[in-house]
């Protein structure tokens, strides 16, 4: 379920960048941008590199200009997997568990709720989309976004009760198209809840927040999948 793929193009990471501010969320160091006078939250959970991720702050950063109060929660406790530094991603994801995750996302929620917000959206990338999609139930978030998926099951997806997208890449040796056409099975009998799922030609495991930025192609795709995102929060956290 991981592999090289998963830990292809680790972007540099960077403390301070970002137009927002870090602050204690829920417990945890969380990088927070938007109004803090929304009614409408977006819960971004990283993958494997982590809250300090210049591609995933600027995408925060773009879905607060478009009127949500943005949270990106530190769910690795400032322990990012880095690549040739001794430890396995096998040995890191050990210390790192998404059930683990998806607890401590709980008083996340809570406070993000205590600031007033009425609806949220929560987006998973990569490792965060298994603690997105076990974040989405009612009693929780309003819309999932769950993006180049690791780790994700047919039986997770049979289990969501909100507003589903899954955005999958035509080149992923985690969640293959043959698996991502599995879950839009899942989503097209679940009548009950709204979901799709779209695999984007071309493109690699990680292609929304690790491309490289001088690479116009390569940004236009990850920008098409923000927007795809952004529309799917438009639609259903309000």
């Amino acid at each position: 379920m991981s592999g090289p793929q998963c830990c292809a193009n680790p972007p540099t990471l960077n403390p301070t960048t970002g137009g927002g501010h870090v602050e204690n969320l829920g417990g945890l160091n969380t990088y927070v941008n938007g109004s803090p006078h929304s009614k409408l939250a977006v819960l971004l959970v990283s993958d494997v590199y982590g809250y300090e991720a210049p591609n995933l702050r600027k995408l925060a950063d773009k879905i607060a200009a478009a009127g949500f109060y943005v949270a990106v929660p530190d769910f690795l406790h400032g322990d990012p997997y880095v690549p040739n530094a001794g430890r396995t991603l096998q040995d890191w994801i050990k210390d790192h568990g998404t059930d683990k995750a998806f607890e401590e996302a709980k008083p996340v929620i809570q406070a993000i709720k205590s600031k007033g917000i009425t609806a949220i959206g929560a987006a998973g990338f990569c490792w965060g989309a298994k603690v997105a999609v076990q974040l989405a139930k009612r009693e929780f978030i309003q819309a999932a976004v769950l993006l180049h998926l690791s780790f994700v099951t047919v039986d997770d997806i049979k289990a969501v009760e909100v507003p589903t997208a899954v955005l999958g890449a035509e080149f992923d040796q985690i969640s293959p198209p043959a698996l991502l056409k599995q879950f839009e099975e899942v989503l097209i009998a679940k009548s009950e809840v709204d979901g799709y799922v779209k695999i984007f030609p071309k493109v690699s495991h990680g292609w929304t927040v690790r491309y490289n930025v001088e690479d116009k192609s390569a940004a236009k795709c990850a920008e098409e999948a923000h927007q795809n995102m952004l529309e799917w929060f438009a639609k259903y956290v309000n």
